[in-house]
């Protein structure tokens, strides 16, 4: 049994969109999904408080989707 922690935003159209990387392929897989509503966040926690330009995660989002990066154990990219 694996366990993955991730945050994520629920769209306008109230669905909520997962990605996760699993090493199975072709396997059944029971999910179990347990959230908690974060609280917004403040202005110094936002990519721009932190030195990130607007829209720089939007724009770059599935930059390697074609040809992910894959990194090592230790920290070595592959």
């Amino acid at each position: 049994m694996a366990s993955i922690t991730l945050r994520s935003h629920v769209g306008k159209d109230g669905t909520l969109r997962l990605d996760l990387p699993v090493e199975l392929t072709d396997a059944e897989l029971e999910v179990t999904v347990t959230f908690k509503v974060l609280p917004p966040p403040q202005e110094g926690q936002l990519p721009q408080g932190k030195g990130w330009s607007p829209g720089f995660f939007e724009e770059t989002f599935g930059a390697f989707k074609d040809n992910p990066l894959i990194i090592d154990s230790e920290g070595k990219i592959i």
